[in-house]
């Protein structure tokens, strides 16, 4: 029996920050999304999207990707069309991790980084990396499907104290 609550349908997961200041190396922030299905709920993902690639099924799209953080509005934007998933997906986890390209930064070093968290119009999560200032990368959110098959939101900053690569491989855990 299907349930009435349809829940999350399409995601959209906007990333804000400041440049740097002028004079002083770029800040590149970048969104990444993890999938993880009922064989593997946590470990390594069945995919990643980030910058320069997408979900296989195109569920799961990169659409703004800004290496200085000088976009206008929202910097990067990761859409993540959960009505559409395959229903062997049952978790999707969305991160940032810093580049560190010109030595090392964490959110703390970064000016005013938010991650806004929209449902159609409705916007209904704001994140702030004050939990984790001494971090180079952090899952942001955490959307699960339910045994109905309906989408819901996990809220929570989670920092971790890994480069790029390494993080796509622990954003799970």
């Amino acid at each position: 029996m299907s349930s009435l609550s349809k829940g999350l349908e399409r995601i959209e997961v906007g990333l804000l920050w400041d440049p740097s200041p002028v004079g002083s190396a770029r800040h590149d922030l970048d969104l990444v999304a993890a999938t993880y299905t009922t064989d593997a709920l946590s470990g390594t993902p069945a995919y990643l999207v980030h910058f320069d690639s997408r979900a296989p099924d195109g569920t799961i799209t990169l659409t703004r990707d800004s290496p200085d953080g000088k976009g206008l509005g929202v910097d990067e934007r990761l859409l993540l069309e959960l009505d559409r998933l395959a229903h062997r997906y049952l978790r999707v986890v969305v991160g940032v991790a810093i580049q560190q390209n010109a030595g090392r930064l964490t959110f703390g070093d970064i000016a005013n980084p938010v991650v806004k968290i929209r449902n159609g119009r409705e916007e209904f999560a704001v994140v702030d990396f004050a939990a984790a200032g001494e971090a180079t990368a952090a899952r942001v959110a955490e959307f699960v499907r339910d045994s109905s098959g309906a989408w819901g939101f996990r809220p929570g900053v989670h920092g971790f104290d890994a480069d790029p690569a390494t993080f796509a491989t622990i954003l799970g855990t």
